[in-house]
């Protein structure tokens, strides 16, 4: 079985018992590394059986595929930020650099930005995105994941939290990345495989730490530890009827503001 999902060390963190064979009655599995935005278009093309993607991309994925409750990234104090190297107000008229054009990231970037118009918006790799905000290459930059713990290192200040704006905004924590599975597979087994990986991890922290490490990027230790304490929560182990109304919300406001096709049903 073909299962994909990033490197960050909530992914690796989640998904190493379940890769190394240590969940009972589990299927194996084929693990490829590769960031959202890749994620995201490769199960538009159906390349993976079990898929690590944006919920932003949902609404272009569920038909051949279902949402797995267990396994993803979904919190409160844990959303994209929008950076910039000045003290700016706004991103009206600016040049913005964002990591991906069907990200929960960009999703509410848009939906925060309501009445702005941006001079351009450009799709840039991650890791470049806060040095090229930084060097002046951009006014602002759209940032996820250990960003937040490490953008003042870049001289960088937080135009907006978009995870506290949508927190404050609807009440509900923030939808991140969705595990989804092609339809054709038994989803009930692979939600327990998911669930089981999660509280694997959870019982044995350091059971992971070396696999972690080798595909965090050179991030430090604490960094690690942070990333892995922002993403991995109860939200992870399963979704719930609150971790669904999230999702439900983001993608009918999305769907009300044009952003996206349709608002899928999730279940």
């Amino acid at each position: 079985m073909k299962l994909a999902h990033s490197p960050c060390p909530n992914d690796t963190f989640v998904f190493h018992a379940w890769s190394h064979g240590l969940i009972e009655g589990a299927p194996s599995v084929d693990v490829t590394f590769a960031d959202i935005d890749v994620t995201n278009t490769a199960a538009e093309r159906g390349e993976f059986d079990v898929v690590k993607v944006s919920y932003a991309a949902l609404p272009w994925l569920l038909d051949d595929y279902t949402l797995l409750p267990s396994g993803g990234a979904l919190g409160r104090g844990c959303g994209p930020l929008v950076l910039s190297r000045g003290d700016i107000d706004s991103v009206d008229g600016r040049t913005v650099a964002v990591p991906s054009r069907r990200s929960t990231a960009y999703l509410l970037f848009r939906l925060w930005a309501t009445g702005q118009r941006p001079a351009r918006i450009d799709v840039v790799p991650f890791a470049s995105i806060m040095p090229a905000v930084r060097d002046g290459r951009y006014d602002a930059g759209l940032v996820i994941h250990e960003a937040r713990f490490t953008y003042p290192g870049f001289g960088l200040t937080s135009l907006v939290d978009l995870g506290a704006w949508w927190e404050s905004d609807t009440g509900l924590p923030i939808p991140l990345g969705a595990i989804l599975a092609r339809r054709t597979l038994d989803a009930g087994a692979l939600t327990r495989a998911a669930r089981a990986s999660v509280e694997y991890a959870w019982a044995d922290p350091s059971a992971s730490a070396g696999y972690v490490a080798a595909h965090a990027d050179e991030m430090s230790p604490d960094v690690q530890a942070q990333h892995i304490g922002l993403y991995v929560n109860e939200f992870t182990r399963d979704l719930g009827d609150e971790g669904y109304a999230a999702v439900t919300r983001l993608l009918d406001r999305a769907h009300r503001a044009g952003l996206t096709p349709s608002n899928p049903a999730l279940r």
